[in-house]
């Protein structure tokens, strides 16, 4: 018995150290496919302030005021989004009601 247990924790411990390098490995090799050392390289997201706020996605310029104007024209109705909010209220309110009810029992 304590030879088995003194296996299990031997490759325990060697898959253990296994899964340590190749974090280790997986960690290097996504540095390397960044960059850091390419000045070229840009972030995928990138934000100024200044006078004006300036959005770029992957080099490309976004102006944050025409998309803010595109979101306020939409007002596109999202049934998830009011079909959610009801199934809140009714499993808040019956939640409350059951312990209303709880409570005036053992009153």
């Amino acid at each position: 018995m304590a030879s088995f247990i003194g296996k299990c924790i031997l490759v325990s411990a060697v898959m253990f150290f296994g899964v340590l390098l190749g974090m280790q490995q997986a960690n290097n090799g996504m540095l390397e496919m960044k960059g850091y050392k390419d000045p070229d390289l840009k972030g995928a997201l990138s934000f100024s302030e200044g006078e004006a706020k300036e959005a770029s996605i992957l080099g490309h310029q976004i102006d944050l005021e025409e998309k803010q104007k595109e979101l306020e024209q939409l007002e596109a109705f999202n049934f998830f989004s009011s079909a959610g909010r009801a199934l809140a209220d009714t499993v808040t309110n019956s939640a409350r009601s059951l312990y209303d009810w709880i409570k005036e029992k053992t009153d």
